[in-house]
């Protein structure tokens, strides 16, 4: 239908073999997709163009021997598509399948297939893949599907007129076909003589290939990639370590201290090592001794561990797009607050799922928590508990019930509470602390009531404070706490401010009162760092 003469010259090529931008092919597109060892073998099924695609494999290290043609030459005797994909499965015998048009192309060069294949091993039945609509594209244009998103394809439409379905999905020639489906298209071809309705599609127009033409012409290559960056925050309340026990648990986020997650699209997948918390050069075995005591393993691990369990995650639920990044992350959380490995890895789990569009739908808020934890125990055999996880992905000031009953039955308890006329907390920690992960173990401890918080009884929440801390105590021992943590308890009583550790040790965390400038005086001459909490 070209009227300007600009395209005359591919009078007669085959769609797929259609010249884009430096005289890439559509089909060159698709053999470099999926000749990655994913499959034992590829087929290229044509009909009287042949000469054409064998020219075309020769050219491009693809198996003549493999190019299939099916006899037809014109219109009127094709086979239609799907008598195609049965003929090879018939003469070649075929198992499982993957069927692909030709003459189709993505949107997003970062298509990755091994994601699609390693979904599709992982679920029951059939895959077939759709797409979302653009803006201004009519759904009478394109073949239309309406799903249940926690099953199936529930309804085919083929170009259907404007108003006959809600649905924005538009189908594409892109199938995996089990062993046992197969066995079912010679009956299917029986039941359906003419060729009009075996096809899987139909040809796309001028339009189509001129739009996609600019479209790849148009691409930036080598633009630069805007960075995505995501902060997660320190926390710790009443009731930890509960957490791990079957206890019950409050927490806020606080804006004081963050982790923070770098990530920008690459060429390569590049994890930076920090240059304070990942060292890897050192004035002498010194100064290597002397770092080690207190930096002795940063947050590269985090960044592996968190990518790693996130792959091994989405692959069985979620077809990736092939793209890589570069990680880096910075924090100003000390290590004897504790805290800085979860948000690191909230953090990144955050970049992760904005950089490969990943939303609340497909990875919930309790099941992000879940995640975070799995990375530290699971990859890095970190002893921890939800608390920190769950308030982190869902910030604020959370309620968490622990108790095994309702983790069993729910999977989670977890309730937002109001943050407004909280009073104003404060939190001190050690200058030189020891190692913070001593005070973890497998002892059993319960926190019982929100009230205090719900009700916003200040007086009742300072004595619960300071049970915790008596709790704690009583059950792991003054030694286990060690003397920096007691000395600084002591010191906040001395000025009859409430206290409690908010994590592991090194740190605690207290109501201020009416003497809080004369009580960080008194901190920062016992060389602590004494700061006042801001919620976030």
């Amino acid at each position: 239908n070209d009227e300007t003469g600009l395209y005359g010259h591919l009078t007669g090529v085959p769609k797929a073999l259609l010249p884009g931008i430096g005289g890439k092919k559509i089909l060159d597109f698709w053999w470099e997709t999926v000749n990655r060892q994913l499959f034992t073998e590829v087929y290229l099924v044509t009909n009287a163009d042949y000469k054409y695609y064998e020219r075309w494999a020769t050219a491009n290290d693809f198996p003549v021997e493999n190019v299939v043609n099916d006899g037809s030459t014109t219109l009127r005797d094709q086979l239609g598509a799907v008598a195609d994909l049965e003929l090879v499965i018939r003469s070649r015998k075929l198992q499982d399948d993957v069927v692909i048009a030709g003459d189709m192309l993505c949107a997003d060069q970062n298509f990755d297939i091994s994601q699609v294949i390693n979904f599709f091993r992982s679920k029951p039945g059939e895959l077939i893949i759709y797409y979302e609509l653009e803006d201004g594209e009519r759904s009478s244009s394109r073949g239309i599907v309406e799903v249940c998103p926690e099953t199936h394809i529930t309804r085919f439409l083929e170009k259907p007129e404007e108003g006959r379905t809600a649905s924005r999905l538009a189908s594409v020639v892109f199938y995996c076909i089990r062993k046992e489906t197969l066995a079912y298209m010679p009956e299917y071809l029986r039941l359906q003589p003419g060729a009009a309705e075996r096809t899987f599609g139909l040809f796309w127009g001028l339009s189509d290939y001129t739009k996609w033409l600019t479209h790849y012409s148009t691409k930036k290559q080598d633009g630069v990639a805007k960075p995505i960056s995501c902060r997660s925050y320190a926390v710790g309340l009443m009731g930890n370590p509960s957490d791990g026990f079957n206890g019950k648990t409050i927490a806020m986020t606080i804006s004081n201290f963050w982790a923070e997650v770098t990530l920008v699209e690459s060429q390569t997948l590049v994890l930076v090592a920090h240059p304070l918390n990942d060292p890897t050069e050192f004035g002498s075995l010194q100064d290597l001794f002397c770092i080690s005591r207190r930096e002795y393993l940063g947050g590269l691990r985090l960044l592996q561990a968190t990518c790693k369990k996130f792959y091994q995650f989405c692959s069985k639920r979620i077809a990736l797009t092939k793209q890589n990044f570069t990680l880096k992350y910075d924090t100003n959380i000390p290590r004897q607050v504790g805290l800085a490995g979860s948000a690191i890895v909230s953090a990144t789990l955050k970049c992760l799922m904005r950089f490969y569009n990943i939303t609340a739908a497909d990875l919930p808020e309790p099941i992000r928590a879940n995640f975070i934890l799995s990375v530290e125990t699971d990859e890095l055999f970190i002893t921890a508990g939800l608390q920190d996880r769950v308030v982190q992905v869902y910030e604020g000031l959370v309620y968490m019930d622990f108790s095994k009953q309702l983790m069993d039955e729910q999977g989670y308890n977890y309730a937002p509470m109001d943050m407004s006329d909280l009073p104003q907390f404060w939190l001190a920690y050690l200058s030189d602390p020891s190692d913070s992960g001593r005070i973890h173990s497998n002892i059993r401890q319960r926190w019982l009531s929100r009230a205090a918080i719900v009700e916003r009884n200040w007086s009742r929440l300072a004595q619960l404070m300071d049970q915790n801390f008596e709790l704690r105590r009583s059950i792991y021992t003054d030694d286990c706490l060690g003397p920096g943590n007691l000395r600084m308890v002591q010191l906040a009583r001395q000025f009859g401010s409430a206290v409690k550790l908010p994590g592991s040790g090194g740190a605690v965390v207290g109501l201020c009162l009416d003497q809080a400038k004369l009580m960080r005086q008194a901190f920062q001459e016992a060389g602590c760092v004494f700061c006042v909490i801001a919620p976030y």
